[in-house]
C-alpha cells in the first residue's frame, strides 16, 4: 500500500510561483510512474503532468507545458511540481498519484494510488 501527501498550495498573485511536494509512505514509489492531477468544483479531474520512475521522461498537459516542471527525488520518496508563471485559470485541488503504468498515461483510471489533495488559489 502507498500513501501519498501533498503539500505547498496555498495562495498566489498571477505571474508568481508555487511548489508542490508529494511525498510518499508505506512503500517505495521508485518503480512507479507519478502524476499530477488538478481539479475544479464541477469539473472532471484532469491530468496536468507525470514523470516516469527514473525521472528521466517526463509528459505535459498542453495547458501547462513550459510553465510547470514535474521532478522526482527517489532517495527522499518525494515527487515535486514546480509552477511558474501561475495563472487565475490554475486554481484548483491539485493531487498526486502513482501508477504501475507508463508515465504516458492521462486518464485518472490508470493510477492505482491518489493523495488527498493541495488547494491552490492564484488571484488576478
Amino acid at each position: 500500500q502507498v500513501q501519498l501527501v501533498e503539500s505547498g498550495g496555498g495562495l498566489v498573485q498571477a505571474g508568481g510561483s508555487l511548489r508542490l511536494s508529494c511525498a510518499a509512505s508505506g512503500r517505495t514509489v521508485s518503480s512507479y510512474a507519478m502524476g499530477w492531477f488538478r481539479q475544479t468544483p464541477g469539473k472532471e479531474r484532469e491530468f496536468v503532468a507525470a514523470v516516469s520512475w527514473s525521472g528521466g521522461s517526463t509528459y505535459y498537459a498542453d495547458s501547462v507545458k513550459g510553465r510547470f516542471t514535474i521532478s522526482r527525488d527517489n532517495a527522499k520518496n518525494t515527487v515535486y511540481l514546480q509552477m511558474n508563471s501561475l495563472k487565475p485559470e490554475d486554481t484548483a485541488v491539485y493531487y498526486c498519484a502513482a501508477t504501475v503504468g507508463s508515465w504516458r498515461y492521462v486518464a485518472t483510471n490508470a493510477y492505482h494510488y491518489w493523495g488527498q489533495g493541495t488547494q491552490v488559489t492564484v488571484s488576478s
